[in-house]
């Protein structure tokens, strides 16, 4: 017997179980979910420069990073959120999750702050001209806005924050301490891909594409 086979022996296998060993949901659990965004919850949108976006698809999940400036996720309403999608990698996971499979997540992360917001619904991609020109950094419209029906919104704890100690400088990781990008596509192209060249090009090829 393997090891996973053997922890898999103790593998929760239904809700009644997990609910045994965890209890009910207490009252501030449950009230503070809605299904539109409350002014208190709007603040934390308008101030958030970072999302975390959670799709659905035929091939699996992804979750992806989203970061612009602090705000960039627009409230239109309280029941609809706009975000832009700018130019990355063009591997477009997130998108073509949406195209086929319309139900997201986001977390929204305040730097500095512990609580984090959650937001579930459902989405669309649009090209509307004017929508993307409305998001316009330095001279260049989005390449997209993701339209977001609310159908759950609620704050998340301080726990997962405070144990992380996330926002702590003096707990930041040294990024010379691990791999950069060049060295992990050198090894997973097999060599086909330069890796110093690519860590030594990537800043200015990032600066000419940020937006």
């Amino acid at each position: 017997m393997t090891e996973i086979e053997r922890l898999s022996g103790a593998a929760i296998q239904t809700v009644e179980e997990l609910e045994a060993l965890y209890g009910l949901p207490g009252e501030t659990s449950l009230v503070k979910e809605l299904d539109h965004v409350i002014p208190e919850y709007a603040a934390f949108i308008e101030a958030a420069p970072f999302v975390a976006l959670a799709t659905s698809g035929p091939e699996g999940l992804d979750c992806s990073p989203r970061g612009d400036l602090p705000g960039f996720v627009r409230l239109h309403d309280p029941r609809t959120l706009l975000m832009p999608d700018r130019r990355g990698n063009n591997r477009a996971d997130s998108l073509k999750n949406i195209v086929r499979d319309p139900r997201v997540a986001l977390l929204f992360l305040v730097p500095g702050s512990g609580t984090t917001l959650r937001v579930n619904g459902r989405a669309f991609i649009s090209v509307d001209r004017d929508l993307c020109a409305s998001f316009t950094v330095e001279g260049k419209p989005a390449r997209s806005v993701t339209v977001i029906s609310v159908e759950a919104v609620y704050f998340q704890c301080a726990r997962a924050i405070r144990r992380s100690d996330l926002w702590n400088q003096d707990k930041h990781v040294d990024p010379s301490t691990l791999p950069t990008p060049g060295r992990i596509l050198e090894i997973t192209s097999r060599k086909s891909i330069d890796g110093e060249a690519y860590d030594r090009e990537w800043p200015e090829r990032a600066k000419a594409s940020m937006w």
